[in-house]
């Protein structure tokens, strides 16, 4: 039997981007529907996310919680597949010691739903900053006609948010560091 080929860019993973660039420059209301206490930093805030820069390889989407604009999802095309980071910036615009952490694809995943599990950067910038909870991080990313979905998951903790594609909302100021 032959050694599979180093993965590329799957069909499934350009159709995921190409779902999320589609509503570039559009921002919707999200609400979270998995959470336990260690997410009560968003219990009571709007959330909205906010395509907000699209090109061929690359989409930010800030996530806005309530007046905190500090968290922006990066999506990227690699030679590999798909690289989510996570840029969190002080109110400064400054880069937060915790920042770009996410991880790669490792399948191919499906045009509806992508999983990012955490990458070594990541790890070695958690444990860093005292955050030996999420070095076994897995993001996820879904999209629908309607929905979409940013979850994390690890163990005991299941943290989801869903947006409501069928509804854009008045855009959000701009992201910390991204005016």
């Amino acid at each position: 039997m032959l050694a599979a080929p180093a993965m590329a860019t799957t069909v499934e993973q350009i159709q995921f981007f190409d779902a999320i660039a589609a509503h570039c420059g559009q921002a919707f209301e999200g609400k979270v529907t998995a959470g336990n206490s260690a997410d009560s930093a968003f219990s009571g805030k709007r959330l909205v996310m906010h395509v907000r820069e699209c090109s061929d390889n690359e989409l930010k989407v800030p996530f806005h919680v309530g007046e905190d604009h500090s968290r922006t999802w990066v999506i990227t095309k690699t030679d590999k597949g798909l690289r989510l980071k996570h840029d969190h910036r002080h109110q400064d615009g400054s880069e937060d010691k915790v920042t770009m952490y996410g991880g790669d694809t490792q399948d191919g995943g499906s045009a509806e739903l992508q999983s990012f599990p955490v990458d070594a950067y990541s790890i070695d910038n958690f444990k860093q900053n005292g955050l030996t909870q999420s070095v076994t991080n897995v993001w996820h990313m879904g999209i629908t006609n309607s929905q979409f979905s940013y979850r994390l998951t690890r163990e005991n903790r299941d943290f989801k948010v869903e947006f409501d594609l069928t509804k854009p909302v008045a855009l959000p100021p701009a992201p910390w560091g991204h005016e």
